[in-house]
């Protein structure tokens, strides 16, 4: 239960409380969205020293394959499970927002590894970053294909949705932009870049950590009530799912032999489901989708899972498979 003393996660939980008591405690949308962007740049910061320091090495390379894979293998073997459960677009959009990463729980997983002395690598950013689109694209494909096969190959604006437009989007999305943008320029900057920023990107990164997590806590407890008459079995797989990804992520870094505070990380991008970046692209390219569906459930079910026992439990596993 140590997760449960760091201020972070008591703040996520004090937000969960004051959500489901219906205070009026709210965090402005702009303050959420600059705590948001300040949370990326800094991370990509942080993971542009570190790569300045290591430089590009074949086990960089190693895991940055894997994510890659990772992010192709979640979203297909979801789609073939939710199938059997949801209509095709209903299981495609939730798919894609399973077989993507929450930028949040993977910072928080990162603060977890430093409060613990566990060194992970200032390439897992990137990785971060590399695993965001693929579901998005196959989320894409799998819709467009299911308009052809029921012959309605029209999209929400009367055409049918182009690829090219959705990877522009994701391509250039500017949360993403910016996270490989002060990447590289912790990577220019190098031991003096790191030294000038260190009160930005370091003294700070814990407050700001604890109020973002507040106000996920809020939202998390305002999508909770999306979750009445759901499936059991739609509930059961958003708590199974990321235990399952993650052990896939486990046993691949296992065979490859990628360390141990990386494998935790990929453990957690694996696990973890988009909540903001493919729900945006999803009401467009998948408007035959049920956007309280995939928001509610990842949301409200699967993102407290991750933050309060997904990732000190996919930390002790690494632990324990490759410690």
């Amino acid at each position: 239960m140590h997760v449960l003393v760091d201020p972070a996660i008591l703040f996520f939980v004090f937000g969960v409380f004051a959500g489901l008591v219906k205070s009026n405690l709210e965090i402005p949308p702009a303050i959420s969205r600059f705590l948001s962007l300040y949370l990326l740049m800094a991370l990509g910061l942080k993971g542009g020293f570190a790569l300045a320091q290591s430089g590009l090495t074949p086990q960089v390379a190693v895991s940055l394959s894997l994510a890659v894979f990772l992010a192709m293998l979640v979203p297909w073997l979801s789609y073939q499970c939710l199938r059997r459960l949801l209509s095709g677009f209903d299981a495609a959009a939730l798919a894609a927002t399973y077989g993507s990463v929450s930028a949040v729980t993977f910072i928080t997983a990162m603060n977890h590894l430093e409060t613990h002395g566990l060194a992970y690598g200032g390439h897992m950013a990137a990785a971060m970053a590399l695993m965001e689109s693929p579901a998005i694209i196959f989320a894409v494909l799998m819709a467009n294909r299911l308009r052809g096969q029921s012959g309605a190959q029209q999209g929400p604006a009367g055409q049918r949705v182009s690829m090219g437009k959705i990877l522009h989007e994701s391509f250039t999305d500017g949360a993403q932009l910016l996270l490989l943008g002060a990447m590289l320029i912790g990577m220019v900057s190098g031991e003096s870049g790191q030294r000038a920023m260190q009160p930005f990107s370091g003294d700070l990164f814990k407050g700001m950590l604890a109020f973002f997590l507040l106000d996920m806590g809020l939202m998390a407890a305002r999508n909770l009530p999306g979750l009445r008459g759901q499936s059991p079995w739609l509930l059961a797989y958003g708590l199974l799912a990321p235990l399952v990804h993650a052990g896939m992520a486990l046993g691949l870094c296992w065979l490859l032999e990628v360390p141990q505070a990386d494998a935790v990380l990929l453990m957690v991008l694996a696990a973890s489901a988009s909540y903001i970046a493919v729900p945006a692209v999803l009401r467009y390219a998948l408007p035959e989708a049920n956007p309280s569906l995939y928001v509610g459930l990842s949301l409200g079910l699967t993102f407290p899972f991750n933050i309060l026992l997904g990732i000190p439990l996919y930390a002790r596993l690494a632990a324990q498979v490759l410690g």
